[in-house]
């Protein structure tokens, strides 16, 4: 949905309006005959009643609104999301009236309504004070407010209009300013509620944010990770869950509901396997990895984006410029003054090789040095790179050291190179006394794979992890013999056709003098750089690396 088709929209229904009334046309009862049921009352899935969308087009055509609602239920769903939106999606206030009384528990009297088996939102692209009303006599629990099209004055009347009928506003953010009108609608009614529990910001607003890309429709789970802790404690990830990991990686950021649509429209059994991986997972260290290397990207991007700015550069061409700068991982570090020296020229990443190359470390290094440069940063109020494990098997010595680190927090994550993770880092395990156990651990470490790509069948593992619920994979040169840093590079070709789809991490044969070439045909949103800052495997070049962030900082 670029935002020529958010505008058209937009525009289309406001003319929609004056024609047809915001009824749109609709028999509307005359007052609420369903029950009431806490939109996000409890940690879980919103499951989406979808015919139709402007990316896809037909999702499910053919759907019964009432009996898809029924199976949502009973798999255990928090809520039920009903587009009522027609030009695009497809949807009527009918199926929200619909859908409000198949899940009623029909216990409602004309003196007091009863409950609902789970809330039901309505999904629409609201602008009217009104059309809250309207929602809510059909049967709603929550009304969806996009912050993009609504402006600051208009949103606080919208979620105060919410909460006078005792439904949640559910706020859909993304771009900085929508954070920015969030926390003035957050503020707003905390400072109205004046002590009022029941009246309270955190009981009537839920948040919501959405890893689709509306200009490009890319889905990237990264944009979720990286605003969650600037997020209410209720939270919704939107968009871009289709698998039972997907779930369960939102659930790892910290999010107390995701919001799934033309998944279950177009596969209803999978409503139970969401409900239960959503209801498994928990908020743990794997999240808060990728949270943190989430704000640190936006917050490299946010500071170059204002240099380019004050500058002179236009605002939206710096932000433009800023999204080319890539991350920066020095991998191989083995001596002190090399790791320093790294993480003063802005390395975001270091990486610590346990594997029997020329480049292995060991635990008594990577415990001191971590230690030291963490206290060193804390001290010095900046911020401290990301430490990340190198292996190339679980069973060597070496492999459990790594794992064995990375359980205890000394190291950030472990990176799998050329191999799968242990269940995609669903939920690996290694304390199962298997020849992979470590004796004693018992909560997974951060993990990510590094896949050797030499051919386009080497995609097929990239699109297997993909699909287990990994927001990133490292693609490195496939060299016959040499795990990594061999100084090669993956052929472009191969590149080429995957570029767009996700957006690449990239090693193999990057040095300061290709650097240039590579972000402007791939943008890597991070580069993983070993040999190419060498003097000999392991051994740092000062010089190499002042080059290569020269060259990324110039880009």
């Amino acid at each position: 949905m670029s935002e020529d088709i958010l505008k058209k929209i937009v525009d289309k229904r406001r003319a929609d309006i004056e024609r047809l009334g915001l009824t749109f046309g609709f028999d509307i009862p005359e007052k609420r005959t369903v029950g009431r049921c806490e939109f996000l009352g409890r940690p879980g899935p919103i499951l989406e009643v979808k015919r139709a969308s402007p990316s896809k087009g037909d999702i499910a055509p053919d759907l019964v609104p009432a009996d898809l609602a029924c199976t949502y239920a009973a798999a255990g769903a928090q809520a039920i999301s009903v587009l009522t939106e027609t030009n695009y999606f497809k949807g009527t206030l009918a199926d929200l009236i619909t859908v409000a009384k198949a899940v009623d528990n029909g216990d409602t009297t004309d003196e007091k309504l009863g409950t609902k088996k789970c809330a039901v939102l309505r999904k629409d692209f609201l602008l009217f004070e009104d059309e809250i009303d309207i929602a809510y006599r059909c049967g709603a629990d929550a009304v969806l407010l996009i912050a993009r099209i609504l402006d600051d004055e208009q949103l606080i009347k919208m979620a105060k209009r919410a909460q006078s009928f005792e439904m949640q506003a559910f706020v859909e953010v993304r771009e900085p300013d929508d954070l920015r009108k969030l926390n003035l609608v957050l503020e707003t009614l905390d400072k109205e509620a004046a002590g009022d529990a029941a009246k309270s910001a955190e009981r009537t607003i839920v948040a919501g944010v959405n890893s689709r890309d509306l200009a490009t429709f890319h889905i990237d789970p990264m944009v979720p990770a990286a605003i969650r802790n600037k997020l209410p404690a209720k939270a919704v990830f939107e968009s871009g869950v289709h698998t039972p990991a997907d779930a369960a990686f939102a659930r790892s950021l910290g999010f107390k509901g995701i919001l799934v649509g033309e998944a279950v429209a177009k596969n209803p059994p999978l409503a139970r396997e969401l409900v239960r991986a959503f209801g498994e997972a928990e908020d743990n260290r794997r999240g808060n990895f990728w949270k943190t290397f989430a704000e640190r990207r936006d917050a490299k991007r946010a500071a170059y984006a204002a240099a380019m700015a004050d500058a002179g550069m236009e605002s939206a061409v710096a932000e433009a410029a800023a999204r080319k700068i890539p991350m920066v991982k020095i991998c191989g570090i083995t001596r002190e003054e090399d790791g320093f020296a790294a993480a003063e020229m802005g390395a975001d990443m270091l990486g610590f090789v346990f594997s029997n190359t020329k480049r292995l470390t060991n635990e008594t290094f990577v415990r001191n040095f971590t230690q030291r440069l963490r206290s060193e940063y804390e001290a010095e109020g900046k911020l401290c790179p990301l430490f990340v494990g190198v292996i190339t098997e679980t069973t060597t010595e070496e492999g459990k050291t790594a794992i064995k680190l990375a359980s205890e927090g000394v190291l950030d994550a472990v990176q799998f190179h050329g191999f799968a993770a242990p269940a995609f880092n669903a939920a690996p395990s290694f304390d199962k006394g298997d020849s992979g156990s470590v004796p004693g651990m018992t909560n997974s470490p951060p993990c990510y794979n590094a896949l050797r790509i030499g051919s386009a069948e080497d995609f097929a593992a990239f699109e297997a992890i993909r699909k287990a619920g990994e927001p990133r994979v490292l693609l490195d040169a496939q060299v016959e013999g040499i795990p990594g840093g061999s100084g090669q590079r993956i052929p472009e070709e191969l590149l080429r056709e995957k570029a767009g789809e996700t957006p690449f991490w990239l090693a193999g044969g990057i040095t300061p003098e290709n650097i240039g070439d590579i972000c402007a045909k791939f943008s890597p949103e991070l580069i993983d750089v070993s040999s190419g800052v060498e003097d000999a495997p392991g051994i740092k070049n000062a010089e190499k690396m002042m080059q290569l962030f020269e060259a990324v900082n110039s880009l």
